[in-house]
C-alpha cells in the first residue's frame, strides 16, 4: 500500500534494501520505481521471494484483499516469510491474520506504526509490537529504518494494536478537542490562526493541536483545502476500534465516544475523503457569520 503513510515508509526503505512495491495506483508504483524500487502488478508478484513483507493498508478488509484475495500475497509467501503488519485493525483482527498466516509457515509482526508521514519519510515513527523474537528478528531490519522508537508490548499478534488502539484515543481525542477550541475562538470573534501561534506553546498545547491547528484555519481559506494527510474516514474506523474493545473490557471511554460521534457527523456531512482536520467545519461551519462573536 502506498498510500498517506505506506508512500513516505517505501520511500525510506528503498535505496536501503532491495524493495518491491505494490499499489492498486499504478502512478504511485511509477513514482517509487524511480527512486530505485521494482514495480509489482499484484500482491502476489511483490511477495514473490520476499524476506519481509510490509502492509501499509487503510483497514481490515484491505488486509484480507491484500494476502487472501485474487493474486494475494499468500500464493506466493515462502515459508519462514515474515508479514509486518503496520495498519490500525485492532488486536482481534491482528490476531485471525497472524493465525491464518501461519496456516501457510509464515510468521506475523504486528507493528502498527504512529507519527504521520513526515515522520514516515524520516524513519522517525513510533512502532509498537507485539511479536515473537524469531519474528521480530527478521523484521528488525526493516522496523529500525522506519521508526526511531520501538516498543516491544508483547511476544503475541494483537498486543501491539492493544497499545495502538490507546494511542489512537488520546490522537482522536485530542483532534476533536482542537477543532472545539478553533470552533470557539470563531465564535468569539477571534483570529484563529493567532489562537494557534499562541497556544501551542502553552500549557494546552499538544502534538495534534499544533499539527492539525494550521491545517484547521487553513479550512476556512479561500484558497485549496488542505491536503489530505490523513483522511477523516481513517479516525471513524479508528475510534470505532477505541470504543469496541473498551466495551469489551468493560472500560467506560467517554471522551473517545463523544469524538467517534463528531467523527462520524463529519464522514455524513461528506468529509470523509477530507483531512481530519476538516471536522472543524463540523462545529463551525465556514457560512458561519463570526461577526457578532462577544470577543470582538
Amino acid at each position: 500500500g502506498l498510500g498517506a503513510m505506506g508512500l513516505p515508509m517505501a520511500r525510506r526503505l528503498s535505496g536501503e534494501l532491495p524493495l518491491t512495491v505494490y499499489d492498486i495506483a499504478a502512478d504511485r508504483r511509477a513514482a517509487v520505481a524511480t527512486e530505485g524500487a521494482r514495480d509489482a502488478v499484484s500482491p502476489a508478484e511483490a511477495a514473490r521471494d520476499a524476506d519481509v513483507v510490509v502492509l501499509a493498508v487503510r483497514d481490515q478488509a484491505q488486509v484480507e484483499g491484500a494476502l487472501f484475495g485474487e493474486d494475494g500475497a499468500a500464493e506466493t509467501l515462502r515459508q519462514g516469510t515474515v508479514v509486518v503488519l503496520t495498519s490500525t485493525v485492532g488486536p482481534e483482527a491482528a490476531r485471525s491474520t497472524a493465525q491464518r498466516l501461519a496456516g501457510h509457515g509464515v510468521l506475523t509482526v504486528d507493528a502498527p506504526v504512529s507519527g504521520g508521514p513526515v515522520r514516515a519519510g524520516n524513519g522517525d515513527l513510533l512502532i509498537v509490537v507485539g511479536a515473537d523474537d524469531v519474528a521480530l528478528k527478521t523484521a528488525r531490519p526493516v522496523l529500525d529504518l522506519l521508526g526511531s522508537t520501538l516498543t516491544v508490548v508483547g511476544p503475541r499478534p494483537g498486543d501491539g494494536q492493544a497499545l495502538k488502539a490507546v494511542n489512537q484515543l488520546l490522537a482522536g481525542v485530542h483532534i476533536a478537542a482542537a477543532a472545539e477550541a478553533i470552533a470557539l475562538a470563531r465564535g468569539l470573534g477571534l483570529d484563529p490562526a493567532a489562537v494557534v501561534d499562541s497556544l501551542e506553546h502553552g500549557a494546552a498545547g499538544s502534538f495534534m493541536f499544533a499539527d492539525r491547528g494550521p491545517r484547521m484555519v487553513q479550512a476556512y481559506d479561500e484558497g485549496p483545502e488542505p491536503e489530505v494527510k490523513s483522511r477523516l474516514d481513517i479516525f471513524v474506523k479508528d475510534m470505532g476500534i477505541v470504543t469496541g474493545i473498551a466495551k469489551d473490557a468493560h472500560v467506560p471511554v467517554p471522551l473517545a465516544a463523544a469524538a467517534e460521534q463528531l467523527y462520524l457527523l463529519g464522514e455524513r456531512a461528506g468529509l470523509g475523503a477530507r483531512d481530519d482536520s476538516s471536522v472543524v467545519t463540523v462545529l463551525s461551519p465556514r457560512s458561519s457569520d463570526n461577526t457578532t462573536g462577544e470577543g470582538r
